[in-house]
């Protein structure tokens, strides 16, 4: 049997071990948000082509025809705009689309980059070198559709575009993403270290942001991922996409609660600006959980 001693001495070693993993992890951390301050984005396994479609979409030269020849090199890609297109979620006049042109033209420039992005998740997950995170990744993207879904709801809300809101929904994981994709370099204790902590969640927003920054995407997209955790921003006249985005993040956290759910809106600013009741969440709730079964299967998981 252990004496107190000895069972003192293995609680130091394993609190020491943590606070040295920890530090590992913090380490790993810095240095990703140095290099991205420094160059371009290296997120491992990411398909080219999407890089391609992002780099013309940021194009203002870039004609629609370009845009098609550019898509069609990939055929899956192509598939899945075409079937994005035809979503229940997003095509509201029910009139289905057989061409693809005519898919990029109903979708425009930010549901595109969506889809684009979405595409790349999926190809992501499949690769050998990050089969160890393929749940993680599939929970993420799983996540980040039900934000996007409630965006695209409480965007109508404010005056905020909801394509852009949807993108941003789509994308406010990103910096989770590049972390998680980057950390299966890594010995085994930083990886464990990350998974286990609130270092991610703490870290994710920031790099997210300087991802997006670097991609070269709308300031207000790589603000509103940045501060989405900002609960209680300075008062402003209008609700704007940060408040869309910070007000979905807190409702699809609620998302499979049994009603009727519990939603810490008084503690969140966003709510009172945007000017949502606790009916209105729940409405706005049960209309995206309408629409997040066919944006599952346009969008993959």
């Amino acid at each position: 049997m252990q004496n107190s001693k000895q069972i003192s001495g293995a609680a130091h070693a394993i609190r020491v071990s943590s606070m040295d993993e920890r530090s590992a992890a913090l380490e790993f951390l810095a240095g990703l948000a140095a290099d991205l301050s420094r160059g371009p984005v290296d997120l491992p396994c990411f398909p080219n082509v999407v890089i391609k479609i992002r780099d013309a979409l940021n194009d203002p030269n870039t004609t629609i025809e370009e845009t098609v020849r550019l898509v069609g090199t990939e055929p899956r890609l192509t598939a899945s705009l075409m079937q994005t297109a035809n979503s229940a979620a997003l095509n509201h006049s029910g009139k289905r689309i057989t061409e693809l042109k005519l898919a990029i033209t109903r979708l425009g420039q930010q549901l595109v980059q969506g889809a684009t992005m979405a595409f790349a998740v999926r190809q992501m997950k499949d690769e050998p070198k990050l089969r160890s995170i393929s749940k993680p990744l599939r929970e993420l993207w799983q996540e980040s559709i039900a934000v996007a879904s409630i965006s695209q709801v409480v965007a109508r809300r404010t005056k905020v575009r909801s394509d852009e809101a949807f993108l941003t929904g789509l994308l406010h994981g990103i910096g989770r993403l590049y972390i998680m994709a980057h950390a299966v370099d890594q010995p085994g204790e930083v990886s464990a270290s990350l998974a286990g902590s609130d270092l991610i969640a703490g870290w994710h927003p920031s790099i997210g942001k300087a991802v997006l920054e670097n991609w070269g995407m709308e300031d207000a997209i790589a603000e509103a991922v940045s501060e989405q955790f900002d609960y209680d921003r300075a008062p402003r006249r209008d609700a704007d996409l940060t408040d869309v985005l910070i007000v979905s993040v807190v409702l699809a956290d609620t998302l499979g609660q049994p009603a009727p759910r519990q939603i810490s809106m008084g503690e969140v600013s966003s709510f009172s600006r945007i000017g949502m009741t606790l009916d209105d969440c729940n409405a706005t709730l049960t209309h995206a959980e309408y629409q997040l079964g066919s944006l599952q299967e346009a969008l993959g998981c």
